[in-house]
């Protein structure tokens, strides 16, 4: 939710139009513990307050996902729609199964906070399923949009004749992401690992990923690079060959739409909203989840399979021009706010690149309001 937010306010133009709004951070949780957490959000919610007063807040845009970020903006919702501040609720998390998990109280108050918005966005059809018909938000207040990313600087190309083949995981280490499938998947007998050399780059326990590579025999094969800043994931990508994200849940994931932009190859599960934006063997290559012998024949099948490689990365560029640029993605949403606030901001003429982009904190929320251009909310740091 960081990049996003982030894309869409480094996009902005810096001189707007008359009567243009201006999208600025605005963190609901600092970066401490639980009783900071709740100051942090006590003070978001005052800065609303002070913007409605002043009379320029045209809006708040909300991130949310699952678990305490429902809690914590849900009760944002509350608060800016008994403030009359219209808001726009956009949707980051596969949320079928946590909703049927919670206790009826909890799920008859999640819809309650899903009715205030103005708007609801969601990523896919999935999403837009769930959001309609189990918690009964209007139709013509869902909007799908799709995330973007930005324009690589340069898109790897092969090296001919070379023996190597280089893969990329690229998500928080975790077995829900899938990293203990993949390193299983690395020392099984379906897979021909000569010449190959896989990096897994995220945050999470380097160390005890470590040893289970270890353990496998596969250690050989693989390095961890830990967190990497977006600067480092550009590189990591224009010089991988393979991206493979076997995730047991997702909902469509940064690190696949980055990978497409930087014509690389993707492996990875058919789950959350990915199939209905991916195609088999048209742009990605589907394994089974927790299949470690699937994704072994996935990977087998791109590295070995005369063209595929360069027919996924081909395809899936087309894709990404189509559907996942950010002058798309910025449009779109900005198409969302003009609706439901009244005013939206303006892009750039030119999409920045990865390398315009800064790397900076962000909040995870943004406000949509007219003030000059050299007034800015705070922002944190935050990983990616």
């Amino acid at each position: 939710m960081y990049k996003v937010a982030d894309y869409l306010i480094q996009c902005q133009a810096e001189h707007l139009p008359t009567g243009s709004a201006r999208l600025r951070a605005l963190d609901t949780r600092g970066s401490g513990g639980p009783q900071y957490s709740l100051w942090v959000l006590l003070m978001a919610i005052a800065r609303i307050a002070a913007g409605r007063l002043q009379g320029r807040l045209a809006g708040v845009h909300v991130n949310l996902a699952t678990r305490m970020s429902l809690f914590r903006k849900g009760t944002l919702i509350v608060a800016c729609a008994a403030m009359g501040v219209p808001t726009v609720l956009h949707l980051h998390a596969q949320m079928n199964g946590f909703y049927d998990r919670l206790p009826a109280v909890l799920r008859w108050l999640t819809r309650w906070v899903f009715s205030l918005p103005q708007g609801v966005i969601v990523i896919g059809p999935g999403a837009k399923g769930l959001v309609i018909d189990v918690l009964h938000v209007p139709a013509d207040r869902v909007h799908t949009i799709v995330n973007g990313v930005p324009e690589p600087d340069g898109v790897p190309q092969a090296v001919p004749g070379s023996p190597l083949h280089r893969v990329l995981f690229l998500a928080n280490l975790s077995d829900r992401k899938g990293l203990l499938d993949l390193l299983q998947a690395l020392a099984h007998p379906a897979l021909d690992t000569s010449g190959l050399i896989v990096t897994i780059a995220g945050g999470g326990n380097v160390t005890a990923y470590q040893a289970k590579a270890c353990a496998l025999g596969v250690s050989d094969l693989v390095r961890f690079e830990g967190w990497c800043d977006q600067r480092k994931v550009s590189h990591l990508l224009a010089n991988s060959d393979l991206l493979v994200l076997p995730s047991h849940d997702e909902v469509l994931p940064l690190a696949i739409l980055e990978a497409i932009a930087h014509g690389v190859a993707v492996v990875t599960t058919a789950v959350g909203e990915i199939p209905s934006l991916l195609t088999d063997g048209v742009d990605a290559v589907f394994v089974t989840v927790a299949s470690p012998e699937s994704i072994a024949a996935g990977m087998q099948k791109v590295l070995k399979t005369p063209g595929l490689k360069q027919t996924l990365t081909r395809n899936g560029r087309a894709l990404y021009a189509q559907h996942f640029c950010l002058s798309s993605f910025f449009s779109n949403i900005a198409s969302v706010h003009q609706r439901c606030f009244g005013m939206a901001s303006h892009m750039k003429k030119t999409p920045p690149s990865v390398e315009d982009l800064q790397e900076r904190a962000d909040g995870d929320a943004m406000v949509s309001d007219g003030k000059p251009a050299g007034t800015e909310l705070n922002t944190r740091s935050a990983p990616l």
